[in-house]
């Protein structure tokens, strides 16, 4: 589609007629006069704008253009939406009154002027966006879902017990026509309590290196602390160093030794829940129970009562 530029210029003769001109632009209204004319006058409605050369209108962006025995012609500059409605070019031919009649229709690009500001909100809320446009001709308002490409008519975006594969930018869009398409976008961020993803039990040689791995998904991002089966919090020393990055926590052991066989249990939490889950550092071909346990399987009641007063006291 072409969109107009510059001013329009109309001409119509003693049938009505409709122009249409964008806000902003300009506009010239011709009449065609074919006879001896004797007296002549454009009018707005019932307001005079000029008779003849004299200028009736207060309007600074009203001026004559043409004034001749073909040719009664007016230009109206920076087009607005007060200007639209019935133009009448009135003159009197031998001795007869003649009109003629011209709409002037104001269209305006529709345009986004308020919307949802980006939301964060805990799975399982209730999720309303809103998205107001103007415009004339009245627009259309349509919600683009981006992962899945989905398309929702109407201001108003309802998501009902909203999920965490829900959460990403949603956009909307407004048309009337007139011009190219508005669109603006809301981020929606889904917060849930952290889920472990990987753990597995490991096997080691004395003197060397191993490395325990810890994955959790979470939003926030998940804080990880890690227990041996004694209860006692893991630290760093020179042989055991704790790597924590976004979603994962290693335990990084530079030099086995004895001491460090065992089993191990992964906590991580934020502000919306924990999960844990426990795995082993074993001597290859060491006879050993269970496979790695995901989700509170730990070593014992007290353990797992350890780690719910140490979350406790965080809060």
């Amino acid at each position: 589609m072409k969109w107009p530029t510059g001013a329009q210029a109309a001409e119509f003769g003693h049938l009505p007629d409709n122009i249409t001109v964008l806000e902003g632009e300009s506009v010239i209204l011709r009449c065609k006069i074919d006879e001896e004319v004797t007296h002549k006058a454009w009018l707005n409605r019932s307001n005079i704008l000029f008779t003849g050369t004299d200028k009736w209108s207060l309007d600074s962006r009203v001026s004559l253009v043409n004034n001749n025995n073909s040719d009664f012609s007016i230009k109206i500059e920076r087009v607005m939406v007060a200007d639209e409605g019935p133009y009448t070019c009135s003159f009197q031919a031998r001795n007869q009154p003649r009109t003629a009649h011209v709409y002037l229709i104001v269209q305006v690009p529709a345009r986004i002027v308020n919307i949802s500001q980006d939301k964060s909100v805990n799975e399982g809320d209730d999720v309303s966006l809103f998205c107001l446009a103007v415009g004339r001709p009245e627009p259309t308002v349509t919600w683009k879902d981006f992962k899945y490409g989905l398309m929702s008519e109407g201001e108003f975006l309802e998501i009902t017990e909203i999920k965490r594969h829900q959460a990403e930018e949603f956009e909307c869009i407004t048309n009337n026509g007139v011009a190219p398409p508005d669109t603006r976008r809301v981020k929606v961020t889904v917060n849930y309590p952290p889920v472990i993803t990987d753990v597995k039990n490991m096997p080691a040689q004395l003197g060397k290196t191993a490395i325990l791995r810890c994955e959790a998904m979470a939003v926030p991002t998940a804080s990880f602390e890690w227990y041996r089966d004694d209860r006692r919090p893991v630290e760093n020393d020179n042989t055991l160093k704790i790597k924590n990055e976004k979603t994962r926590s290693l335990l990084l052991f530079t030099n086995v030794t004895e001491k460090h066989f065992g089993n191990y249990t992964c906590f991580a939490s934020n502000r919306l829940g924990a999960s844990n889950a426990s795995m082993l550092l074993f001597r290859p071909g060491a006879v050993y129970g269970g496979a790695a346990s995901l989700n509170g399987r730990l070593s014992g009641v007290g353990l797992w009562f350890c780690l719910s007063i140490s979350v406790l006291m965080k809060v």
